[in-house]
């Protein structure tokens, strides 16, 4: 078990990469190469070929045309069905919200709750509460749904969210409410599956797939879409047809 100070200690730094333009332009990101081949974009944190549990912080584009193949070479292998009924669904049907002591995963039982472990992973200048190597007071964040760096503080805590890659009710709906309860904490509980992310993109998100919802950064799209693989397949849930062609078109197929 990794102690919370331990694993900030391992974090990787990040870098400070330049906001979208005024103009709304998406900017062109520079990168290198990550330790599995992925390529890192400067700024967001890893790349998700190179961050297969989601223990490395941030959501990197995916910038090469090798890159993006290897990303739907990903995709192909998730299966598909219709989406099912959302009756019986609740949060706490996944367990109170961050809880640590979930058995099974990355960081459980480290003594500190998912969301904090989350803003520590992801965010930048990180500052703890007095007395605290648990508790995020402030940090600054590259956000990859948007492509924009927010200063949050604890404050305004609702100014980045916790987004669950694929949604709670979305696993629901794919066979999730046929698993076991631990089952379903872990997957509400895992890096791999969250992200911190700006607070009104994720509430615009809702339990869409990739279909109806996309992030507005055009150039994290594809290695969104391959997140949402790599979480569907840790999990053997399917996704529907739309949600996978989409997945497929984000990253060239």
């Amino acid at each position: 078990m990794i102690s919370p100070r331990a694993y900030r200690v391992m974090l990787p730094a990040l870098s400070v990469a330049a906001v979208l333009s005024l103009a709304g332009c998406d900017p062109e990101p520079s990168s290198s190469e990550g330790e599995g081949g992925g390529q890192t974009v400067t700024g967001f944190g890893a790349s998700p070929l190179d961050n297969a549990d989601g223990m490395k912080p941030g959501l990197a584009p995916l910038t090469s045309e090798a890159d993006r193949a290897a990303g739907r070479k990903i995709i192909e292998k998730v299966a598909t069905k219709g989406r099912g009924p959302k009756t019986g669904y609740a949060r706490d049907k996944f367990g109170y919200a961050w809880k640590d002591s979930v058995d099974g995963i990355p960081l459980a039982r480290n003594g500190c709750d998912t969301r904090n472990d989350l803003l520590a992973r992801d965010g930048k200048d990180v500052k703890f509460r007095s007395g605290s190597d648990c508790v995020v007071v402030s940090m600054t964040l590259k956000d990859p749904y948007t492509g924009s760096t927010i200063d949050w503080r604890k404050q305004q805590a609702a100014k980045v969210q916790i987004d669950h890659v694929m949604p709670l009710s979305y696993d629901w709906q794919m066979g999730a409410a046929r698993w076991n309860e631990a089952k379903r904490q872990q997957i509400a509980n895992d890096p791999l599956n969250l992200i911190p992310v700006d607070g009104p993109a994720n509430n615009a998100k809702r339990d869409s797939g990739p279909a109806s919802w996309l992030p507005p950064y055009k150039p994290v799209r594809c290695s969104y879409a391959v997140r949402f693989a790599q979480v569907s397949l840790k999990y053997e849930l399917p996704v529907t047809t739309a949600d996978k062609r989409t997945m497929l078109e984000q990253c060239g197929g």
